[in-house]
């Protein structure tokens, strides 16, 4: 196996942020141990701790090198401390800018039920079947990137979308259902928003260059409950921005918790990709190591896979994972009774044990590699 050298920018954030990012390159370095990669890592500031160090959320030399990396970590941002400040300001404002700086326009959120938590699923086994898709999520227009009006008396926000922003996304999505169970299910309102009338006209328009895949349309409202009813008939889910803030919220539920979900946001194949949970950055449990580092682990595996090509270093640590929860180990919000609760180091240290005891070529092997 070829040896990789790659720089990872890393942007622990605000909250639980630090912790969950540490977490995440304490075991991406003990990947590069084991098989002789080096990762170089560098921290920069980001969110709300950018706000208070260098007066804004998003500082020069943080964007300067996330350009100059191979991919880039991030934890969380945000906390009622900055909540007072104006609309464009806020830590919020630094997420949107590295997607606009970056060209990030595609969101990955893979959801799936890891065996040994089905128990902390909020659904009936029989309703919950085999859970395992993902969403694709359109990540620079819609509502969030829209004029955005307000006075005393009214507020409004511009939805906007072009053919070539869907198509774009849309071409992703089509292309990751192809390579899974050949199922693409689009959502969108077409039935009250122009701009998702043009969203299914162009999706629609574009699936005949994917025969291989099956395309079907939803309503947003309706999607939200068939997820819900039946998670298992979905295999790619393609959405707007808006739409995909919420569903994968919500979808992630099925999973037991909104900790465990990671995510890949990315543009164009020449530019670095973003990795990050899709928690918030929980500050009320900060500094308490009670935060549940998987969503972060798992934006480190995801990232091994879908940026370095790593499989089998990133099926190495998921596989861990797996048996750390499988022997009862879990941190307070993944519980359940009979649960051995640790703290979020004791989680992390455990894993990193089981690596220890994983042999390396056996991985390998099991992967053909």
């Amino acid at each position: 196996m070829t040896q990789s050298q790659k720089s990872i920018a890393v942007l622990p954030g605000d909250g639980i942020g630090p912790e969950v990012t540490h977490a995440a390159i304490d075991l991406l370095q003990d990947c590069a141990s084991a098989f002789g990669h080096h990762f170089e890592f560098r921290e920069y500031p980001f969110g709300g701790n950018a706000i208070d160090s260098c007066g804004e959320p998003l500082p020069k030399e943080t964007l300067a090198g996330c350009r100059a990396s191979d991919a880039i970590l991030l934890g969380a941002i945000g906390g009622p401390k900055w909540e007072a400040l104006p609309l464009g300001t806020r830590p919020e404002a630094g997420l949107l800018g590295i997607r606009k700086e970056l060209g990030l326009y595609i969101n990955l959120r893979p959801i799936r039920l890891r065996p040994a938590l089905r128990g902390i699923s909020p659904l009936r086994p029989e309703r919950l079947a085999d859970c395992d898709f993902e969403i694709v999520r359109e990540l620079a227009g819609d509502i969030y990137f829209g004029e955005h009006k307000i006075n005393a008396e009214r507020a409004s926000d511009l939805a906007e979308y072009s053919v070539a922003e869907i198509e774009r996304v849309a071409r992703y999505a089509f292309e990751r259902a192809a390579a899974r169970n050949r199922h693409l299910t689009s959502v969108d309102k077409a039935n009250v928003l122009a701009s998702s009338t043009l969203w299914r006209e162009t999706v629609a328009g574009l699936s005949r260059e994917y025969p291989s895949v099956k395309l079907d349309h939803l309503y947003v409202d309706n999607a939200a409950m068939q997820i819900l009813l039946r998670p298992s008939q979905f295999d790619v889910i393609l959405t707007g921005n808006m739409f995909g803030d919420i569903l994968s919220d919500e979808a992630a539920a099925l999973a037991g918790s909104i900790g465990l979900i990671p995510s890949l946001s990315r543009g164009r194949k020449d530019q670095p990709a973003l990795y990050e949970p899709i928690h918030g950055s929980a500050p009320t449990l900060a500094g308490k190591d009670v935060a549940c580092p998987l969503g972060a682990i798992f934006s480190a595996t995801l990232m091994l896979r879908e940026s370095f090509g790593m499989e089998v270093e990133s099926q190495w640590i998921e596989a861990a994972v797996d048996r750390v929860l499988g022997q009862g180990y879990r941190t307070t919000d993944i519980a359940e009774p009979g649960s051995r609760v640790v703290r979020g180091s004791e989680f992390t240290a455990k894993i990193r044990s089981e690596l220890q005891s994983a042999p390396v070529q056996s991985a390998r092997r099991s992967s053909g590699a």
